[in-house]
């Protein structure tokens, strides 16, 4: 498993202008709901952006419900009016990072529900791609590295396990504002990593025994230090 996409939060300028440019070429052309978009190789030729902007610009947009991209087939504006799907936009580009209290508040929220499906839904792959990252955290923890994208990866295996693409979408998308302030906010208390470990080993081994409240119990303890970190600074 690999996190660069995920990390990489230096191109959002990037990003809104291609999706204003998206917009506007919607609107130059009188494009309506169900019309295809212009290939990604052409918007990237006509816009100066790699293919790789368009495409994370394309699935925003299609994450927002406002373009559905259908395999082989393209990329073709969704069922929805012209001035709503400017609005939405709109809304889009003024959007504002959130601070770390609300990625942090909403990320907890997020894996209680999480561990809980997970326990439910888990399969023998979901088991072993959770047990790849807890690996690999634990022994950089052991070797006094840094291990916060490995910490990461372990929680984003039980939100793919969870069988919700919703919420494993939402923990993709708060995943690198959460990676960006854990040092500039001293998260990772060199004291607390070791008693980080035996909190994955205890979330991991009730998602395997697939008991979803012990999961979920496991979860909201190893919350506890993050939150009230949160709370009281």
């Amino acid at each position: 498993m690999k996190l660069e996409i995920l990390t990489n939060t230096d191109n959002q300028d990037v990003q809104k202008k291609i999706i204003a440019n998206i917009r506007d070429l919607i609107n130059y052309k009188n494009l309506e709901p169900g019309d295809k978009l212009p290939s990604e190789r052409m918007l990237s030729e006509k816009f100066g952006v790699s293919r790789s902007n368009v495409r994370e610009a394309i699935q925003k947009l299609e994450f927002y419900g406002l373009l559905k991209s259908i395999p082989q087939s393209g990329t073709f504006v969704a069922n929805i009016g012209v001035i709503a799907m400017n609005g939405m936009i709109e809304d889009i580009l003024r959007l504002e990072e959130p601070d770390f209290k609300s990625l942090v508040e909403t990320r907890i929220l997020l894996e209680l529900k999480t561990a809980r499906l997970a326990a439910i839904r888990r399969t023998d792959d979901d088991l072993a791609k959770m047990k790849e990252a807890l690996d690999a955290y634990t022994e950089k923890v052991l070797n006094g590295e840094d291990a916060v994208q490995e910490d990461l990866l372990f929680h984003l295996a039980i939100a793919k396990a969870s069988g919700n693409s919703t919420m494993n979408t939402f923990m993709l998308i708060i995943t690198p504002g959460i990676i960006t302030n854990f040092e500039k906010y001293h998260v990772c208390d060199k004291n607390l990593v070791h008693q980080a470990i035996d909190e994955h080993q205890s979330i991991y081994n009730a998602i395997k025994d697939q008991d979803p409240k012990l999961a979920k119990q496991k979860m909201k303890e190893h919350f506890k230090v993050l939150y009230q970190y949160c709370y009281n600074v």
